[in-house]
């Protein structure tokens, strides 16, 4: 007997909700579906197929079975601190795949190829093309110089009081507004950039420009994409100083990702910078043992493991 419905596929990153917060509440499979209980047995539920990313704020419990769906759907879980200032573990709905991996790495470990993806990234991300004869080093100077001018003249677009990008990632209340709209507006792209990048097949640490952290990768591709989208926003709700501005930076971070079609940019983005290394992508070995059993029919996205 033949079903009557097709077997269900996940739906792919491009199309997904960018990112959804989950605060003070229990998350849980129960009749069949991915819900929120609350501390009075409300079930809030979260249709967790069409989301790219779950950000998990402090108050937040995840039972087994409620990991395991995200997993399968390919949902990334992120476990934040307060309004996103800090990132303390995320899961790897990613991984599926070793070939991206290896190309990843094969252009990180060679010093000609990782410079001219660095350079492509400067491209995308300043609109022009880099100066000649630079080292990696020379190229961050530039772009940090860059960097901090842009933050003055969007602080004097937006009549913000700016001294400069300092803040304790160890203490919340010491960043002044501004700095508060900043950590929380990068928290939220750099949600859904690793996301993408997991669902890419790519590895979130293995970095061009950043390097040694876990999402070293991830800064990389989130700052070619920060100041067209959620550094204007963290300045403009800084000016309208908000009592809770990490809330109204997320609701607009959300607003504005779905406007722009982020998600449908990132993963194109990516190949596009890597590319710009001009190496060719490994191949397996010839003693690599043949595939056994043939994979399903994918649904673009390589890093899913369903």
């Amino acid at each position: 007997m033949e079903p009557i419905l097709p077997p269900l596929k996940p739906i792919p990153i491009k199309d997904r909700i960018s990112v959804v917060y989950v605060e003070k509440g229990n998350l849980d499979v129960l009749d069949g579906a991915f819900v929120v209980v609350d501390k009075t047995g409300i079930r809030t539920h979260i249709p967790v197929g069409g989301v790219a990313c779950l950000m998990l704020e402090p108050g937040t419990r995840v039972s087994h079975a409620a990991v395991t769906l995200a997993s399968r759907v390919g949902c990334l879980l992120v476990w934040i601190g307060d309004a996103g200032v800090r990132l303390y573990a995320s899961g790897q709905p990613g991984g599926a795949r070793s070939d991206r991996l290896l190309y990843q790495a094969k252009l990180a470990l060679d010093d000609t190829a990782r410079l001219k993806v660095v350079r492509k990234m400067y491209a995308l991300r300043f609109k022009e093309e880099p100066p000649a004869k630079r080292s990696i080093q020379q190229l961050r100077g530039i772009e940090g110089a860059r960097v901090r001018k842009m933050y003055e003249l969007l602080a004097r677009q937006y009549k913000v009081q700016w001294k400069s990008r300092n803040y304790d990632h160890t203490e919340w209340g010491s960043g002044d507004v501004p700095n508060r709209c900043l950590s929380s507006a990068t928290a939220c792209l750099y949600g859904i950039c690793e996301a993408a990048i997991l669902a890419a097949g790519y590895a979130p640490a293995v970095g061009f420009i950043h390097t040694g952290k876990p999402q070293s990768f991830v800064y990389d591709i989130a700052d070619i994409f920060k100041f067209e989208t959620v550094v204007p926003i963290a300045f403009r709700i800084a000016f309208k100083k908000p009592a809770n501005p990490e809330r109204d930076v997320r609701l607009a971070c959300r607003d504005v990702f779905r406007q722009s079609r982020l998600l449908r940019r990132i993963i194109p983005t990516i190949e596009e910078v890597l590319a710009a290394g001009e190496i060719a992508r490994p191949t397996a070995h010839d003693e690599a043992v043949e595939i056994a059993i043939p994979n399903k029919e994918g649904i673009g996205d390589a890093g899913h493991r369903g």
